[in-house]
């Protein structure tokens, strides 16, 4: 599995994802200040990451600054991304269920290394939930991307 992987700060936490991920045996792709001489403004590598999973270049992604949040929503700007701010394994583990999350965000300053493995361990193992309504409302979010939801 090809994993995009950006950060704003070459922080531990960001290190050891990467570490963690190739630990895994997934194909990392490094952005931002994970990448010598990229841009690693938050929402240029957040982009970035994203839009490869967009294109279909990388099958999933995490994307990293101090409070995730601004990581997130860039990424959520690339139509075709759902990205989910994931402090802790349960919400990871949701976020993969019920709404089909194919980009991780995190937070560099609250992610410790146990917590990050947890969140791993949730993320890839999630599978999106066949549900009917689940897949309706992800099926909802693809309209969103564009503009085609107007009663």
């Amino acid at each position: 599995m090809r994993i995009s992987v950006s950060s704003d700060m070459d922080e531990p936490v960001a290190r050891s994802l990467v570490a963690a991920l190739r630990d895994r045996g997934y194909e990392v792709r490094p952005h931002g200040a994970l990448r010598p001489g990229d841009d690693p403004q938050w929402a240029v590598c957040s982009e970035s990451a994203a839009r490869e999973v967009a294109d279909g270049t990388a099958d999933q992604a995490v994307v990293c600054c101090w409070t995730g949040t601004g990581a997130s929503i860039a990424a959520n700007k690339v139509p075709g991304v759902r990205a989910a701010l994931c402090t802790d394994a349960y919400t990871a583990d949701g976020a993969r269920r019920w709404n089909d999350a194919n980009v991780l965000a995190l937070s560099l300053r609250l992610t410790s290394e146990p917590l990050l493995k947890e969140i791993l361990d949730a993320w890839f193992a999630g599978e999106p939930s066949t549900d009917a309504e689940d897949r309706q409302n992800v099926d909802r979010v693809r309209l969103l991307d564009h503009g085609n939801t107007r009663r």
